[in-house]
C-alpha cells in the first residue's frame, strides 16, 4: 500500500505500514494461544482410545459443558467478523443476520435436538440407516455432510486470511493464500490428534475467550457513548454517510424485487439451516443422554442470545467511530470492522493500548476460527469414515482402528480441498459465505431430518431424492448466481454467468428439498417400513436403547 493511500484510511495504517513495535507483541499473542489450543488437543488425544472417544468424545460431556462447546462452534467467524462488518456497513440490513442466526436455534432445539441424540451414534447417517436401506443413503448422507462442512469451511478460511493479514500487515494476495494455507494445516493436526475431545476442549475454551472479548470491546464502545444507545446509533447514522437511511431496512435489501427476495431467501436459510449443520448435529452425541442433549441447548440459546445482542453494539460501534471507507479499504467485504474498532477504540494507531486490544481480539477471532473449522472437519471425516467407508465400503466389517485412520485420513483431503477453495473465497463477506452452507444444510439434510423423524411413510428413494435434489439444487444455483461471478464483490468478478439473481438459494432449494422427499416417497415401489418407524418413534422420544 503506497503511503499516500495509508493516510487517507489511518485506520488501516497499523495493518498497512506494519505495527512496528507493537508486532512482536502480538506475534507473540498468536503463538501463545496456538500453542496453548495444540497442548489442549494433544492432551486430549491421548485419551482418545475408541471410535466413540473419536466420534462423541466418550459420551462424557455434562449439558452445560456441551452447550459452551456448541455454542463455540456456533459463534464461528461469520458471528464475530462478518456480522459486525455486515452491520458497520449496511446498518439495519446487517443487523438481520445477528436475529436470523439467534432464531435458528429455536427451530434446533425444538424438532432435532433430543430426537437426533436418541436415535443415532455419531452421525446423522445412522438415524437414515435406522429405517432405509443403509447403503444408499449412508452413501448420501456422507456426501451432504462433507459439501455442508466444505461451504461452511469456506467462511472461517475466508475470515482467517483477512484477520491474520490485517494483524501482520500483509497485503499480497499470495500472502493471504500462504495465511489459509497455514490455518488449513493447524486444522488438520487439531482433528487428526485431538478427535472428538480435543475439539470440545478447544471450542469450549474458544467460546469463554470469545465472550470475553466481545464484552470488552462491547463495554468499551458503550463507554465512549456514555452507554447512551441513542447518540451511539445516531453517530453511527451521521458517521456511515448514509443519515436515518443506516437505521432503517432498504441499504441492502429491500431496494428493489429481487434484493426483497434475496431477503427473504436469506432468513429462510439462516432461520431453518442451524437445524442442519453436520458439525452442530453431532455435538448432541457428546453428551450421555437426551436430557443432556436438551440442557446443552438451552445453555447454547443463554450464551449465544447475549453473543449475538453484542454483535449488534460492536456493528453500530464501528459505524459510529470508524469512516466506511477505513473499513471498505481494509476489506472491501467489511470482515475487519471489529478488529479495527477494537485498535480504534484502544486509543488508535500507534498507540500501545490500541495494538493490544487489536492483538488481544483478533487472537480471540483467531481462536474462533479454528476452533469451528475444527469442528466442521471433524464432522465431514467422521461421516466419511462411519458413513461411506466402514459402511458403504467395507459393509459394516471395518474395525474402530481402521475407521478412525480412515477419518484421519479423510480430515487431511478435506483440509486440502478447504484450503484451495478458502484462497479463491478470500474477499468475500463471510456472514454472506456462511449463509449459504445454511441454505445448503436446509435443502439437503433438514427435509430428510424431520421426514425420517416425523414421517412414516418416507422411504429410501424419498430420502435420496430429498439429499441429492436439495444439495444439486442448492449448489448449482449458487454456482450461478452473483456469488460466484458478476459483481466486483464476487469470486471471479471479471467473468459473468450469473443467470440466478439471488446471492441466496434457499427461496428456491429449501421447499425443493422437501417437495422432492415427498413425491419421491409417494411414487416409490418400495413400501416403508412402518414398524421400523415405530420402533424409532419410540426410540427417538423416550431415549429407550439410545447409545
Amino acid at each position: 500500500m503506497s503511503a499516500a493511500h495509508a493516510a487517507a484510511y489511518p485506520a488501516v495504517q497499523l495493518a498497512a505500514d506494519g505495527a512496528g513495535e507493537h508486532r512482536p507483541m502480538i506475534i507473540t499473542l498468536f503463538a501463545a494461544f496456538v500453542v496453548a489450543t495444540l497442548f489442549i488437543t494433544v492432551w486430549a488425544g491421548r485419551q482418545t482410545k475408541s471410535a466413540a472417544d473419536f466420534y462423541a468424545g466418550g459420551r462424557q460431556f455434562t449439558g452445560f459443558q456441551n452447550g459452551l462447546a456448541v455454542s463455540g462452534d456456533y459463534m464461528s467467524a461469520a458471528s464475530f467478523l462478518g456480522i459486525a462488518g455486515a452491520i458497520a456497513l449496511f446498518g439495519y440490513d446487517g443487523f438481520l443476520y445477528s436475529i436470523g442466526f439467534l432464531v435458528a436455534w429455536l427451530v434446533a432445539l425444538l424438532l432435532v435436538a433430543e430426537p437426533l441424540r436418541n436415535s443415532g451414534r455419531y452421525t446423522m447417517g445412522d438415524v437414515l440407516a435406522y429405517r432405509m436401506r443403509q447403503r444408499p443413503v449412508r452413501t448420501a448422507a456422507g456426501t451432504s455432510t462433507i459439501v455442508v462442512s466444505i461451504f461452511y469451511l469456506l467462511a472461517q478460511m475466508a475470515g482467517a486470511g483477512v484477520l491474520v493479514s490485517l494483524l501482520l500487515g500483509i497485503t499480497s494476495d499470495f500472502g493471504k493464500i500462504v495465511i489459509v494455507a497455514l490455518v488449513g494445516v493447524l486444522m488438520i493436526l487439531y482433528v487428526t490428534i485431538g478427535g472428538m475431545k480435543g475439539t470440545t476442549w478447544v471450542q469450549m475454551v474458544k467460546a469463554v475467550l470469545l465472550i470475553a472479548g466481545t464484552l470488552l470491546i462491547t463495554f468499551l464502545i458503550l463507554l465512549k457513548f456514555n452507554f447512551n444507545i441513542s447518540d451511539l446509533l445516531g453517530t453511527a447514522a451521521s458517521n456511515s454517510g448514509k443519515g436515518a437511511a443506516f437505521l432503517e431496512p432498504g441499504l441492502k435489501y429491500g431496494v428493489d424485487g429481487v434484493s426483497k427476495l434475496d431477503f427473504i431467501s436469506l432468513g429462510i436459510a439462516l432461520v431453518l439451516g442451524t437445524a442442519g449443520l453436520p458439525h452442530i448435529l453431532i455435538r448432541f452425541y457428546t453428551v450421555p443422554t437426551a436430557k443432556a442433549a436438551r440442557k446443552s441447548v438451552n445453555w447454547a440459546i443463554g450464551i449465544i442470545g447475549a453473543f449475538y445482542l453484542m454483535t449488534i453494539v460492536l456493528g453500530f460501534g464501528a459505524a459510529a467511530i470508524l469512516k466506511p471507507g477505513d473499513i471498505i479499504a481494509s476489506n472491501k467485504a467489511g470482515n475487519t470492522a471489529a478488529p479495527l474498532a477494537a485498535l480504534e477504540i484502544g486509543g488508535g494507531s500507534g498507540s500501545t493500548g490500541g495494538a493490544i486490544l487489536l492483538a488481544v481480539i483478533s487472537a480471540v477471532a483467531f481462536a474462533t476460527i479454528l476452533a469451528v473449522v475444527a469442528g466442521l472437519t471433524l464432522a465431514s471425516s467422521s461421516s466419511f469414515a462411519h458413513d461411506i467407508y466402514a459402511n458403504v465400503i467395507r459393509k459394516g466389517k471395518a474395525t474402530e482402528k481402521e475407521e478412525v485412520r480412515a477419518a484421519r485420513w479423510a480430515t487431511v483431503a478435506i483440509g486440502i480441498v478447504s484450503i484451495a477453495l478458502g484462497a479463491l473465497a478470500r474477499d468475500l463477506n463471510v456472514a454472506g459465505l456462511v449463509a449459504l452452507a445454511f441454505a445448503v444444510a436446509a435443502s439437503a439434510n433438514l427435509p430428510t431430518i424431520l421426514y425420517s423423524l416425523f414421517w412414516k411413510r418416507f422411504t429410501t428413494q424419498g430420502a435420496l431424492w430429498s439429499i441429492y435434489g436439495g444439495l444439486a439444487s442448492s449448489v448449482l444455483l449458487v454456482l450461478f448466481s452473483p456469488v460466484v461471478s458478476s459483481k466486483p464483490s464476487s469470486m471471479f468478478p471479471s467473468v459473468d454467468f450469473a443467470w440466478f439473481p439471488l446471492e441466496n438459494p434457499g427461496l428456491i432449494s429449501i421447499p425443493l428439498g422437501f417437495l422432492l422427499g415427498w413425491i419421491g416417497s409417494l411414487i416409490s415401489k418400495e413400501k416403508a417400513d412402518t414398524d421400523k418407524y415405530a420402533e424409532l418413534e419410540v426410540k427417538s422420544l423416550t431415549g429407550i436403547g439410545a447409545h
